[in-house]
């Protein structure tokens, strides 16, 4: 009762008109930049990130919490239309919603992906605001042995198993640590990775880091591989459902829920996996098993359901224990840190205020974002129908002034355009983006973790294992590098990623892939 009354008096702190005002704008912002094609709720949150400064923490955070919900319903608009998923979590939802779009239903398609994800995010957010007060009590106690061993989990979890390729999600890992190792050691007041650079003493900042390799590689990556040829958009028309797309759509939406939320509050969960564990159940509940593979409504309420729900989740490890699980959260702990908030164990107790506002805004933001955008699905089509000259050269412009504006250093700005190299190189060898930018962002707190165990155990590496929950999660590690590897032989004789035996699916997921 304690809860639902906090969160009720945080409902009451983020109704206010200029708290509307800056959750409306962030949703606006939010699905502008998410619709584009290829840019997901991630580089949507970096390149926004330099326009919430000078503002106050709260305001900042609900505006954060409508460009992240509009980023996410963005990316279902692209999926949909184009056939162009903005991030990995999206295809499942561009394999069925493209198939209905073809087939004259993109209104629908686009309605049930968004009353899917307010749904989802609802539920979701209320979970987030149960859950994370128990959570923090809980880690309250957990010392530093057992958070670095969280954050090591965190790391191989991301790295090595839901990656594709070990060895690629390894090279991500150490470019990121290696960038979060650069400035001035804080324990010997020795410079690393500076090159004598005075401007590189206080480290590099993440609004740079993330904007440069989301934004600026983006960018150019896409200049890379530009095709003249005028891009086709399927007319959205009125977004409505019809009773029998209603019916076929609330079972996927609450199944599609329940698989994503605990996916998104796991560390290192993400939603790739739900949205296809999502998909797969679907295709196997459907009385319609037949229209999967050429627009079933199914495939497209469950998993951009699960993708949301887990989208939500991530708030739990977030709030609660300071550890970002998937890219977005950990641009929006740099935007935490700006403002001196430090997500963790305390912060519910620290700034209860604060905390219970942004769980309201995130539920006002997703309200506004079924409101505001379902009837604007049209116009955030044309909008696909800029040409992407124009389109990436404003990307640019507004990175490299956000950049700017961090330290208004011109140094800043060339370091933008080193790390937008770095984001066109991992793009180019096929270098999982996440590792590297939870590399950046948790990679310090891993070494501060493990210098506080160490020197309570007066420098014996028996400080890191000196916990009973430590030594749990080292276990949990050991098995998550062990075990995959003997599946995946015992399966060799299976196909990845192949649902079941028909043709005209497995020609549908590979047009999907190209």
């Amino acid at each position: 009762m304690d809860t639902l009354n906090l969160l009720l008096g945080g409902l009451g702190n983020a109704l206010t008109l200029e708290n509307l005002l800056f959750a409306a704008v962030g949703v606006l912002l939010g699905t502008f930049v998410g619709v584009l094609p290829g840019i997901g709720p991630a580089m949507a949150v970096a390149l926004l990130l330099p326009i919430t400064f000078g503002l106050e923490a709260t305001q900042s955070l609900i505006l954060f919490a409508g460009i992240y919900y509009g980023g996410m319903y963005g990316g279902s608009t692209t999926s949909i239309l184009l056939n162009t998923p903005g991030e990995s979590a999206s295809v499942m939802t561009a394999i069925e919603g493209n198939k209905m779009a073809k087939r004259g239903r993109a209104a629908q398609a686009l309605a049930t992906a968004a009353i899917g994800s307010f749904i989802a995010g609802t539920i979701g957010t209320l979970l987030v605001a149960f859950l994370t007060p128990w959570l923090a009590d809980i880690a309250v106690d957990i010392g530093a042995p057992s958070f670095f061993a969280i954050m090591l989990l965190s790391l191989v979890l991301v790295t090595a198993v839901l990656g594709s390729s070990k060895l690629r999600g390894f090279i991500g890992l150490f470019i990121g640590l290696t960038i979060g190792l650069v400035g001035i050691d804080l324990s010997t007041g020795q410079a690393r990775l500076t090159a004598g650079v005075l401007q590189l003493a206080d480290g590099v900042d993440i609004v740079v880091v993330a904007v440069g390799v989301f934004a600026i590689g983006e960018a150019l990556w896409i200049a890379a591989h530009l095709r003249r040829a005028p891009i086709d958009v399927i007319p959205v028309g009125r977004p409505f459902m019809s009773r029998d797309d209603w019916g076929r759509s609330w079972g996927p939406w609450l199944r599609g829920t329940a698989l994503g939320f605990p996916f998104g509050a796991l560390p290192a969960g993400g939603a790739e996996t739900p949205t296809f564990l999502s998909y797969v159940l679907e295709r196997r509940l459907s009385r319609k098993s037949e229209e999967f593979g050429h627009g079933a409504i199914e495939g497209v309420a469950g998993p951009e359901a699960a993708n949301n729900a887990s989208a939500a989740g991530m708030f739990v490890p977030l709030l609660a224990l300071g550890l970002p699980v998937t890219a977005t959260a950990a641009v929006l702990l740099a935007a935490m840190r700006t403002y001196g908030i430090v997500p963790g164990p305390t912060l519910m107790a620290d700034q209860p205020d604060l905390v219970w506002t942004l769980l309201g805004a995130l539920l006002i933001g997703n309200t506004l974002l079924l409101l505001i955008n379902l009837p604007l699905a049209p116009l955030w089509a044309k909008l696909l129908q800029v040409p992407r000259p124009q389109l990436y050269a404003g990307i640019l412009f507004f990175a490299s002034l956000g950049a700017y504006a961090v330290n208004q250093s011109a140094f800043d700005i060339a370091l933008l355009l080193v790390f937008g190299a770095v984001g066109f190189a991992v793009r180019r060898f096929g270098i999982p983006i996440l590792p590297l930018i939870l590399g950046v962002i948790i990679g310090p707190l891993m070494e501060t973790r493990m210098r506080e165990a160490l020197d309570v155990s007066d420098g014996a590496i028996s400080g890191l294992f000196n916990e009973p929950l430590a030594i749990v999660i080292y276990v949990l590690i050991v098995l998550a590098l062990v075990v995959p590897p003997i599946l995946e032989r015992r399966g060799r004789g299976l196909v990845p990623g192949r649902l079941d035996d028909t043709s005209d699916d497995r020609t549908d997921e590979s047009e999907v892939r190209r």
